[in-house]
């Protein structure tokens, strides 16, 4: 299925079978070259964190794994977001900008290829985040990031959700390729494509956020 511009879609980020990061979106293209999203300032979120608070990356993985968490509403509060999910690829690229609107880089999200669903009244994509990602420049030099958390939480295989962290850095190691050869979305063909800088839809997630992870 393909999704018409302006349409509203959830994005869902799922810990295995537990869903752990949501983010209101619009659909600014989805194409030969992929789903063009558009997370605008203001737009509503849920995150899972412990009910004290704390996010993942605030405590140990073993601690995470018997802490009590729950889903916060939230906004996104930072400058708009434009992610690309390229048909059928292992990750996403996220295009992020400065307060002041300067290209600061893509980020490159590690994630099961995006499951769409329709169910009418609300729509989205649903992900298995893989945790390793890569931070590139404009100058697209690149870095890996969260190394050390994906380490830590591939030491507990009965209850991590990435069961192979080989093969996700391997993944990796192809989109460096493309990050190197400054081929799509890692040129500068996007970098004047943008949606309305701010939220102007509902100010809470649609009903029907909660319907089970497509697969």
């Amino acid at each position: 299925m393909r999704f018409e511009p302006g349409r509203v879609v959830l994005h869902r980020h799922f810990q295995g079978p537990r869903l752990g990061l949501l983010k209101t979106s619009v659909v600014l293209a989805d194409d030969d070259r992929g789903l063009l999203l558009w997370v605008p300032r203001g737009a509503p979120m849920l995150d899972r964190k412990a009910v004290d608070g704390r996010g993942l990356r605030a405590m140990p993985f073993a601690e995470w794994l018997v802490t009590e968490t729950k889903l916060w509403e939230m906004i996104w509060r930072g400058p708009a977001i434009l992610k690309v999910l390229p048909p059928g690829e292992d990750y996403s690229v996220w295009l992020f900008r400065a307060e002041d609107g300067r290209f600061r880089g893509w980020y490159v999200n590690l994630e099961e290829a995006g499951v769409r669903w329709d169910d009418g009244a609300v729509a989205g994509v649903d992900i298995v985040d893989q945790d390793l990602d890569i931070w590139v420049e404009p100058d697209r030099s690149w870095s890996w990031k969260d190394e050390e958390e994906f380490a830590e939480r591939l030491a507990y295989p009965s209850d991590y959700w990435v069961a192979d962290g080989d093969a996700v850095r391997e993944v990796g190691l192809r989109v460096v390729k493309r990050i190197e050869a400054g081929e799509f979305p890692f040129d500068t063909s996007l970098l004047g494509l943008t949606g309305d800088p701010m939220w102007t839809g509902a100010p809470i997630v649609a009903a029907g956020w909660d319907r089970p992870r497509a697969r």
